[in-house]
């Protein structure tokens, strides 16, 4: 017999919401290296709502010994408008690497942008009324071989 500690579970699913800029450094946490398609991505102006769905890669599985991603929805509301920067909207099957969320405060509290940040230079700002997101994993889950990495690079900002 199994003893239940050998016994490799999936996690539970994530379903968090953020409503503060604390809140939004632990998405960027747990959203740092997903990968997601360009037409995976929307702005939708009517309802003031950004979504995108992403390849997760799970930190905290890897903590466990475990390489995987997950299949995950993010929405922004309140969202006045959206700006992009590098990214190919007119290659919907172009895929990028999220490295960041931030949140940027405005000259009016609770407003100020949210900027995703790609590998690549690639960027997109939301400017918002206030921070309120979510984040859900969807599934499925699948193993990956390797762990993302990113090299120090001293030269950083140089378009290399």
């Amino acid at each position: 017999m199994t003893s239940p500690e050998t016994i490799a579970r999936p996690p539970s699913p994530l379903r968090l919401h953020a409503l503060d800029a604390e809140d939004l450094a632990f998405f960027s946490a747990l959203l740092q290296d997903a990968l997601l398609r360009v037409g995976d991505i929307a702005y939708l102006p009517r309802e003031k709502r950004f979504a995108l769905l992403a390849a997760r890669f799970d930190w905290e599985e890897k903590a466990r010994g475990r390489l995987e991603r997950c299949s995950a929805g993010v929405h922004f509301e309140m969202v006045t408008s959206a700006r992009y920067k590098g990214v190919p909207r007119e290659h919907p099957d172009e895929t990028l690497e999220l490295l960041a969320v931030v949140f940027e405060p405005g000259p009016t509290a609770p407003a100020g942008s949210i900027r995703l940040v790609f590998s690549g230079g690639a960027t997109i700002l939301l400017e918002v009324e206030n921070i309120e997101a979510q984040l859900c994993d969807l599934g499925p889950r699948w193993p990956v071989s390797s762990c993302p990495a990113h090299e120090l690079d001293e030269g950083a900002g140089s378009g290399s």
